[in-house]
């Protein structure tokens, strides 16, 4: 059942009134407004392509994250809730009810398809992105699952411990992970609703993450956002303009195997809570200093812009460095990583106060790459190493992921095809 349906039916109800009205006078003046132009960030978002949506599309205001764990060892369930999952999410994207008959056609006695929250709102630029997670290729024993001998991708494996982690356990891994990105919190909300829901008696929520304002821009026509410490964050993220660097640092390639992942992308995902109250009590030459930019401009320490060049040689007044030894831009950056870039996708989130009164709140991180461990681990291994970036003082990371997200589908197929042909 289609949402824009239900609400075109309503506007003819309108349209009938207004033309027996129209009869009691015959001259009378056309009063209804002008048409009003779409809202870009309502429309729909094609489902099908070469690669899944959310990855390089224009990153989404909201965002819902969920990690499940499979209960089922049925290889022929597992493959059902994929095709299933595929089916809805096609719907859902393109702003329809699940199911043939969605949330209220059905029968009165039965459960409805769909849960409803969704009716009479627009699809609100919905992407839905599926990951496969180690456990769904071999337990924890190291035995394969759902007859996926030989298929386990050699780079799925559990990232390296990193200095100053306090992972939970009840934060990371999964077998299956759904990002769903929406620019309406109750569409994106109505996706992993939905989706958990169909996965019942196969899958269970491992845990889930819901975030806000994006922090980070995937095209050049989006304004740089800022993280949760105020400062303008992901300034120098991939573009989905850039077609080198996506073809280059995104995407999987023929010779990078395996085969049902050409075309795919690997997804590393870490929550980081962030020291608010740390933070705001130090002095604003402090911040900027732990981070390496004008915390109003957003441009490098070293000058110029947001957008200017970062000269890491650049001298201050003071003959010391203007950006710091260990400040976050210096060791995130590529020339000390060996070339090394990601696609960010991260939220800022905040799930209320902890136990001393404190905000609990900070970063979902989420980076798409070719080569988690050319590129995050690198990356991270710069930041949480011996130089030990000055933002360390204020974040800890508490949940990882790391998951396979296959290639996109075309019109009969669904996700994960490949890996079970």
């Amino acid at each position: 059942m289609s949402r824009r349906k239900l609400l075109g039916t309503a506007g003819l109800g309108a349209l009938a009134a207004g033309v027996a009205g129209a009869g009691a006078g015959y001259a009378a003046a056309d009063t209804s407004p002008p048409p009003v132009a779409a809202d870009p960030h309502a429309l729909p978002i094609p489902f099908e392509g070469v690669h899944q949506a959310g990855i390089v599309t224009p990153a989404q205001d909201r965002l819902y994250f969920v990690a499940l764990d499979l209960t089922t060892e049925d290889r022929d369930s597992l493959i059902a809730l994929l095709k299933q999952w595929t089916a809805a999410a096609r719907q859902m994207t393109q702003g329809n009810d699940v199911g043939e008959m969605g949330a209220v056609s059905g029968s009165p006695y039965s459960p409805p398809e769909d849960t409803g929250e969704a009716l009479g709102l627009p699809p609100s630029g919905l992407t839905i992105t599926i990951g496969f997670g180690r456990g769904m290729f071999v337990d924890a024993k190291g035995r394969p699952r759902f007859g996926l001998d030989g298929k386990l991708p050699d780079l799925l494996a559990d990232l390296p411990p990193f200095v100053g982690d306090r992972l939970d356990p009840a934060l990371c891994g999964g077998d299956l992970a759904i990002q769903a990105c929406a620019n309406d919190p109750q569409i994106a909300v109505h996706a992993i609703r939905n989706l958990v829901r169909i996965a019942f008696g196969r899958a269970t929520v491992r845990y889930s993450q819901m975030g806000f304002g994006r922090t980070s821009s995937t095209s050049s026509a989006q304004v740089t956002a800022r993280n949760l410490f105020g400062f303008k964050d992901g300034t120098a993220n991939i573009k989905v303009e850039q077609k080198k660097d996506v073809d280059d640092f995104v995407w999987v390639h023929e010779q990078d195997g395996p085969d049902w992942l050409v075309g795919g992308s690997y997804l590393v995902t870490r929550k980081i809570d962030m020291r608010i109250e740390i933070w705001d009590r130090e002095s604003l030459e402090g911040q900027e200093a732990s981070i390496g930019r004008a915390k109003g401009s957003g441009g490098p320490l070293s000058g110029g812009d947001e957008f200017a060049a970062i000269d890491l040689a650049a001298k201050g007044d003071d003959g010391e460095p203007a950006i710091a030894e260990r400040s976050h831009v210096r060791l995130a950056h590529p020339d000390v990583n060996h070339g090394a870039k990601l696609l960010r996708r991260g939220y800022n989130f905040v799930d209320g106060s902890n136990g001393l009164g404190q905000l609990s709140a900070g970063l979902f991180f989420i980076a798409y790459q070719r080569d988690p461990v050319q590129q995050f681990v690198q990356i991270q291994r710069s930041l949480a190493g011996s130089t030990r970036d000055l933002l360390n003082e204020y974040i800890v990371h508490v949940g990882s992921g790391l998951f396979a997200c296959p290639p996109g589908v075309g019109r009969d197929g669904y996700w994960g095809d490949k890996l079970f042909a």
